[in-house]
């Protein structure tokens, strides 16, 4: 089944008709979205393939994939498992954005036989604070112009106007937002068991931080760092929680400087 995105081919995982976007070649770099999905024109696709062999699914649910009735973030991660056995990817470099952020540790905690390094972008999906504390803002409760502010360090970068776009883009921006509601409303943004296996994750570790993320605090990325072995923890200046989208030069350069500097 071809997908209606330009540029985004498709694959059954486990049933799953799954939005497949695969570019370059070299090391294999497992590209798992935020909650906004991703675009196949966003130019940190192409930074990323001068150097990796870029796998960036649209996880179930999100653009066009398909989403099996009561999927959960468990289901979730046994799905980007699945990915990992139907490509027979090896030695991996897993990288997740935000929500996809969430969902990399998950995988990371069940399985990493298939994984090699680990990049976590402004991760959700732990709580580091007490019962009565929040660790992040509610992005559901935010008007969308409220929420751009938080969420970019300029802005201006998330401008959409629905005039302007086509039929399926808006289809597609109001999908990734219910979907994303679905799998992070209760309980907000994150999994009570998941704080307590991230120790499990053994292999070389990145947490990347936008500095100008008001959604989550620099602070939330260092205990998440902290809770994970060995994890180096560094900011991302002039970014939110979209690195990858605002500075995509130096998104894509810091992950492959990582990698190169824990040779496989």
């Amino acid at each position: 089944m071809a997908d209606q995105q330009a540029g985004v081919s498709s694959i059954e995982v486990n049933g799953i008709a799954t939005g497949l976007i695969r570019r370059g070649s070299g090391r294999p770099l497992l590209f798992l979205h935020p909650e906004i999905g991703l675009s196949p024109s966003a130019p940190v696709i192409g930074l990323l393939a001068e150097r990796f062999a870029v796998i960036a699914p649209s996880l179930p649910g999100f653009g066009h994939s398909a989403l099996p009735p009561g999927f959960t973030v468990d289901d979730l991660a046994y799905f980007g498992l699945d990915l990992l056995d139907a490509l027979d990817l090896r030695e991996v470099v897993l990288v997740g954005v935000a929500f996809g952020g969430w969902i990399a540790a998950e995988i990371a905690t069940k399985s990493q036989e298939r994984i090699a390094r680990l990049v976590l972008v402004n991760p959700v999906g732990i709580k580091t604070g007490g019962r009565e504390e929040r660790d992040l803002q509610d992005i559901f409760g935010l008007t969308q112009a409220e929420l751009d502010a938080m969420s970019y360090h300029d802005p201006s970068l998330a401008r959409f106007d629905p005039k302007e776009a086509s039929e399926d883009d808006i289809y597609v921006r109001l999908r990734n937002r219910e979907t994303a509601a679905r799998f992070a409303w209760s309980p907000y943004m994150h999994n009570p068991r998941l704080a307590s296996r991230l120790h499990r994750i053994r292999v070389p570790s990145l947490v990347l931080w936008g500095e100008s993320d008001r959604i989550a605090s620099a602070d939330y990325g260092r205990a998440y760092a902290a809770r994970i072995p060995g994890a180096r923890f560094e900011t991302v200046a002039r970014a939110g929680r979209y690195p990858h989208l605002e500075r995509p030069d130096h998104f894509a350069r810091r992950i492959a400087e990582f990698v190169a500097a824990n040779q496989f």
